[in-house]
């Protein structure tokens, strides 16, 4: 796989406006890489700018906090695949994980999947800077079971984002069923080769144009 295409380029500020987001998608264009994250706002207006390309559309869910109802979850996850979003990155219930109420969050992730059908693939952060390592283990293994195609590091928008550690130990519980997916604080093309090597599938950023020149100096 070329280096490109690990990327999700991704514009999540609430105050993006619609030339922000324009510009996030003409790089992504132009690099082709791997997708567009946006908040659902930005679905519709994404996926028109895409349309024809191999660039995905990507949506956060219950983003994020991932502290909203299964329902409103799978409301927001029918509007942006109606909206043109090929790819889901849904928060899980942090809470109930600390609770382990495991079969609201398995459930959580399922129903979310459900709702992707064939039209989109559904990634799930867990906020790793939120779990202790068994609890980072039984959300990987909650997500697998639930049918999840992608586990990921984190938001951004927590108390820390993805480190090397935490991708291998979701690499190492998930092995082939499925992907993982670093993101937050990745800023460097050092920091980028290094959660590749831990594991790391696609990786989630809004510093992508640096990574990449920084990968051809």
């Amino acid at each position: 796989m070329k280096f490109e295409k690990y990327f999700d380029h991704t514009i999540l500020k609430p105050e993006a406006s619609k030339d922000d987001v324009k510009k996030i998608c003409d790089e992504a264009l132009k690099y082709d890489f791997a997708s567009v994250c946006v908040n659902q706002y930005n679905t519709k207006f994404v996926a028109d700018l895409l349309k024809g390309s191999d660039v995905k559309v990507c949506t956060v869910v219950g983003f994020p906090l991932g502290a909203v109802s299964t329902a409103v979850k799978v409301f927001e996850t029918g509007e942006a695949i109606k909206d043109g979003a090929q790819e889901i990155d849904m928060v899980i219930n942090v809470g109930a994980l600390k609770d382990k109420d495991y079969t609201f969050v398995e459930n959580d992730i399922r129903e979310v999947k459900k709702a992707c059908g064939d039209k989109a693939i559904l990634k799930v952060i867990i906020e790793t800077c939120l779990l202790t390592d068994e609890e980072k283990v039984k959300a990987c293994e909650l997500s697998v079971a639930a049918g999840a195609d992608f586990v990921k590091t984190s938001t951004g928008f927590s108390k820390g984002g993805a480190k090397a550690e935490d991708v291998k130990i979701m690499k190492d519980t998930v092995k082939d069923n499925a992907k993982v997916k670093a993101s937050g604080g990745i800023h460097s093309y050092e920091e980028a080769q290094e959660m590749i090597k831990a594991g790391a599938d696609r990786l989630g950023t809004s510093a992508t144009i640096a990574i990449v020149e920084g990968a051809e100096r």
